[in-house]
């Protein structure tokens, strides 16, 4: 069951991510068709794909630590011998824990005035779901929202810092491990791109030959 829980939990960025950019894509092609065909504008699409794509690529962050994909410049540790190169990398841990921590207490703080004192603050367009009026009585005593209130998209700030600080522990675990070298993107990601290059370059050249 642990194995299980772990397993969803390390998909977790991925499906947002995935669930995210499917709503903009099906968000903007309807804002489109309604635009150019029935000569309509649907208001909220633009800012919904705003929140969206800024749901996204917070989120993307911490998935990019969890895949290694964080692009860096390894030019000089790779030269250095795999001990030295270890507590170099876990250093470069530590620091991106400090700064992940500092965006996940900022992002809380900045979250936490738009749950608290400033509840009663909406978004400019996008309507507020009847499911959800449920919470205008948590936090806008009683009174009904028109508009989605900003506390729910800001939600993702402190969401997206945890879950960074959470891949940048496991990353850090995995190279103290053995597990991995380095929490960037190796320079052999750069190789394989060459290859393929030349690969399509080999098989074009022949497809003029034939």
């Amino acid at each position: 069951m642990q194995h299980r829980q772990s397993n969803w939990f390390d998909k977790l960025e991925e499906n947002l991510i995935a669930l995210f950019l499917g709503l903009m894509t099906v968000i903007t092609f309807a804002n489109v068709i309604a635009r150019y065909v029935f000569n309509e504008n649907i208001l909220w699409a633009l800012e919904a794909t705003v929140f969206l794509f800024a749901w996204m690529v917070l989120l993307g962050a911490s998935y990019c630590v969890k895949i290694t994909a964080h692009l860096g410049v390894d030019a000089l540790v790779v030269r250095f011998s795999p001990s030295l190169r270890k507590t170099l990398t876990l250093l470069a841990v530590v620091a991106c824990l400090a700064f992940s921590i500092l965006l996940l207490i900022g992002g809380w703080n900045y979250w936490w005035k738009f749950a608290g004192t400033a509840a009663f603050m909406e978004v400019n367009d996008i309507p507020m779901p009847g499911f959800l009026q449920f919470l205008a009585d948590w936090r806008n005593e009683g009174e009904a929202y028109e508009k989605l209130p900003r506390f729910i998209p800001y939600f993702i700030l402190p969401l997206s810092m945890a879950l960074l600080t959470w891949r940048f522990l496991q990353a850090g675990w995995r190279v103290f491990s053995n597990q991995q070298e380095l929490i960037i993107v190796s320079h052999e990601a750069e190789d394989e791109v060459k290859a393929a290059a030349r690969t399509l370059e080999e098989a074009s050249a022949s497809g003029k030959g034939g």
